[in-house]
């Protein structure tokens, strides 16, 4: 986008403004500009500490609207769970060729899964998928025998949230292509779950600030302390 059409888009924004979420996701898809399919992404910034191991704020949910991305999910299995992975859609299923073929430096894939019984393997691979934030993980549910309901999940619009060490989560809630329905729902599904995971330990206010945004476009604040649909 050029400096002429950002500061346009810009001026839509009312400096200071706190915005309701309908109000925000309609303005956020306004100034997405771009020639291309902008992303629209929400950003938390939480009431945490980091530092603390009981203050992780990490998880998922299959947004109502999906995310309008074309997910390519690699499966790590074989025998049965293979047959079941292709069958949901999985892009790439394998063992130790996946494994060897990313050790040689492939990650053309958004999101992989993996059997139990083939963490063994996979955990060799952790340093090319960890900095990426591609390893399967239990926790995320992305380790399990259920890979037919997993990689249909992320097929259809699964995202991952995670707090970094500023207490910030990054989330994409959709694209400019959505309707400002589409991009709403999405929003308050995943303002309802960052709500559902905070820590117990988490002290004072936890929502802090709540903005979104397209890829190329400004801020737009949204008021932290609407969390219902009834609310606005």
């Amino acid at each position: 986008m050029s400096g002429k059409k950002f500061a346009e888009a810009k001026a839509k924004v009312e400096e200071g403004k706190l915005y309701n979420p309908r109000e925000a996701t309609a303005l956020a898809k306004e100034t997405a500009t771009a020639k291309f399919d902008e992303t629209i992404e929400a950003h938390f910034r939480l009431g945490i500490d980091t530092r603390q191991a009981d203050q992780q704020v990490r998880g998922s949910i299959s947004l109502p609207a999906g995310t309008g991305k074309d997910m390519r999910v690699v499966v790590f299995a074989e025998g049965d769970a293979a047959k079941e992975a292709e069958a949901a859609g999985a892009d790439f299923v394998g063992t130790d060729e996946l494994v060897e073929k990313i050790q040689g430096g492939w990650f053309d894939f958004d999101a992989a899964v993996a059997t139990p019984d083939q963490m063994a393997k996979v955990g060799r691979l952790g340093k090319q998928l960890g900095p990426r934030n591609l390893m399967p993980n239990p926790k995320l549910g992305t380790v399990t025998n259920d890979v037919t309901r997993i990689v249909g999940e992320l097929k259809s619009g699964r995202v991952e949230y995670r707090a970094d060490k500023f207490g910030i989560a990054h989330v994409p809630i959709g694209r400019a292509s959505f309707t400002p329905e589409q991009l709403l729902d999405n929003y308050m599904a995943l303002l309802t779950e960052i709500l559902r995971v905070k820590p117990a330990s988490a002290k004072g206010k936890y929502i802090k600030s709540t903005s979104l945004a397209a890829t190329m476009g400004p801020g737009i604040k949204v008021d932290p302390a609407i969390t219902k649909a009834e609310d606005f």
